[in-house]
């Protein structure tokens, strides 16, 4: 086991997973390149890697998740969005295992996120959108959010981008659209760990064998860390932008991590 190894890939999930470039993707390749993983094998273990940022949010929302059941509102959106996120999510992850196999690209789908980002920032930066605090969202609104998340069992697809973008659309604001697509993402992760455990047990039994525990928990130590620093980063920076440059930002970041990816 090369220890710098695991902890690059920790540090790779602990900032990718906050922002629009597909963590599970950029595991994904860094295992492959840095472990040998096979792309299927390395697919689930960007999955399973996703430990280390469920802690990061569990930690960092604490309060929020102390407040869940004193709050309908709060409770119903994570309700909602975790029901319809495994009913999309579970399909697509089992439907991914055989698109890894054959002649996928998971940079494609990232560059139509970030270009999505950008025209979703131009509409906003050109219309005479409303800006709305997470309150106003209605049940329509928390089920389109729930299947942008579900689609990113998708490899390639952001999850944060997914819902952050989604929310933004919406005319949430951009600390809400934040805070609340991380919160959203709690649940979901733990439901998509699972279900890596349940339907890829032997995959990840690999990577054991391959790096050991000790080199599977300085991966999830090191993505913990980072993305608790990660999180508070994006979301100073969601507070002291508007939106559409929001939008502009990320929607950059995601076709230059794109790319990258197809030049390597």
């Amino acid at each position: 086991m090369n220890l710098l190894d695991t902890i690059i890939i920790g540090i790779v999930q602990g900032i990718s997973e906050w922002l629009p470039i597909s963590s599970k993707t950029q595991v994904l390749i860094s295992s492959h390149y840095l472990l040998n993983l096979p792309i299927a094998i390395a697919y689930s273990f960007g999955l399973f890697m996703e430990m280390g940022s469920i802690g990061s949010a569990t930690i960092y929302f604490r309060k929020d998740i102390m407040s869940v059941f004193r709050d309908r509102k709060l409770l119903l959106y994570l309700a909602i969005i975790t029901i319809i996120t495994g009913l999309v999510g579970v399909p697509l992850y089992i439907i991914s295992d055989k698109l890894l196999k054959n002649a996928y690209d998971p940079s494609i789908p990232m560059i139509i996120l970030g270009i999505a980002l950008i025209v979703d920032g131009l509409y906003i930066r050109y219309s005479r959108i409303k800006i709305r605090n997470f309150k106003d969202l209605s049940l329509k609104n928390i089920i389109l959010i729930g299947i942008a998340q579900g689609l990113a069992a998708l490899p390639g697809v952001s999850r944060s981008g997914m819902t952050v973008s989604t929310m933004l659309f919406l005319g949430i604001k951009p600390d809400d659209a934040f805070r609340y697509s991380y919160l959203a993402y709690i649940p979901a992760a733990v439901g998509a760990v699972g279900t890596t455990i349940l339907f890829s047990k032997t995959n990840i039994s690999y990577v054991i064998s391959l790096i050991g525990i000790g080199g599977v928990l300085i991966s999830v130590i090191s993505a913990f860390i980072i993305g608790m620093l990660t999180i508070d980063l994006l979301l100073r920076f969601a507070k002291r932008r508007n939106i559409y440059i929001i939008d502009f930002t990320l929607g950059g970041i995601a076709i230059a991590v794109s790319v990258l990816t197809l030049l390597l």
